[in-house]
């Protein structure tokens, strides 16, 4: 029984320790303190959280201010790991995750007087106080996909994503498939998506090791891997097959994840940090804008292959990129 005592006791004193040091930080009215809580995924993803953790912090360097992040471990937590924020002071909750846009609309109706930043949640009915940070996926998917036809040799090429239960994921690979048949409609696509719960799906690079190492058995010879690191376990499996290329995605991941260099023509991406910057900054400024809030998106550098990449492939996208933006090339039909 006393076991039990000084356990809770001390569960109790890291709580309290926890609280108190957010309060600290962020107790005076004109303190500006920025939160960030994730889904169920690490903050170092290499990828989509870590770029939104990146935005924070250049938010709170800009401003002058300070920013922390809490990993949530279980969905049931969301909500308490936003209230921890609240409770402390906090004028800018960031929430990354298509999954916890429930949760953010209901705390901005109990917090009016925060600012949140739903990362990859779109607003169906504008909240005051919410901004959904959203992307065109399906644009730097589209372009992923006619660089991945352009350059596979076997005509198979394939995509490895961690949930069909995320409308990101889903409209990334749409994207990316309808780029590939617009370069080559005979060219074979091999997608497959992670099987599991939104607690696993992107937290399975075993999973995304292997799915990869299926398609290349099948005949792939450009993989494009999403979805924490589900995708980056995706990425690492094509990188120890010399000769194939892979694709990445959210982030320039030739940077985040130097283990994928030997086979990473590119990344698909969203654009995250500078829209989160921008945001926390109009939220400071009072001029946060309320609905949606659309964040660029992209190509990433070639990198090593810059050399490599033939011109006419490079011409191509920019003639891709200009026609997407002219709308003289439809994405989704």
């Amino acid at each position: 029984m006393k076991k039990y005592i000084i356990v809770f006791l001390l569960s109790m004193f890291i709580i309290f320790s926890a609280s108190a040091g957010f309060a600290a930080r962020c107790k005076g009215p004109s303190d500006f303190c920025i939160g960030l809580v994730t889904d169920v995924g690490v903050i170092d993803d290499k990828s989509f959280n870590q770029s939104t953790w990146e935005g924070a912090k250049q938010a709170a360097s800009i401003l002058g201010t300070h920013c922390k992040y809490i990993e949530t471990k279980d969905a049931k937590d969301y909500m308490p790991n936003i209230d921890l924020f609240a409770k402390n002071g906090y004028k800018v909750i960031i929430t990354v995750g298509f999954a916890l846009g429930e949760a953010t609309v209901q705390a901005a109706a109990k917090y009016p007087d925060i600012k949140f930043i739903g990362v990859d949640q779109f607003q169906p009915k504008a909240v005051p106080n919410v901004a959904g940070l959203i992307f065109h996926e399906d644009r730097a998917g589209f372009k992923a996909g006619a660089l991945a036809a352009m350059l596979t040799k076997t005509k198979i090429v394939a995509a490895v994503l961690a949930t069909d239960m995320i409308p990101p994921i889903v409209n990334f690979n749409k994207g990316y498939e309808a780029g590939v048949r617009y370069i080559d409609p005979s060219i074979k696509i091999i997608s497959t998506f992670h099987p599991g719960g939104l607690d696993v799906a992107f937290t399975d690079p075993e999973w995304g090791a292997a799915t990869a190492r299926q398609a290349l058995d099948q005949g792939a010879d450009v993989v494009f891997a999403l979805g924490g690191l589900t995708g980056n376990g995706g990425l690492i499996e094509v990188a120890a097959h010399k000769g194939k290329y892979c694709i990445g995605v959210d982030t320039d991941q030739y940077e985040t994840l130097p283990e994928s260099r030997p086979c990473l023509v590119s990344c698909a991406l969203k654009l995250i940090t500078p829209a989160v910057i921008e945001l926390v900054k109009q939220a400071k400024n009072n001029r946060f804008p309320s609905g949606n809030y659309f964040g660029g998106v992209g190509l990433s550098p070639f990198h090593g292959f810059e050399k490599t990449i033939p011109e006419s492939v490079k011409k191509k996208l920019i003639e891709i990129d200009k026609g997407i933006n002219n709308g003289s090339i439809k994405v989704m039909k």
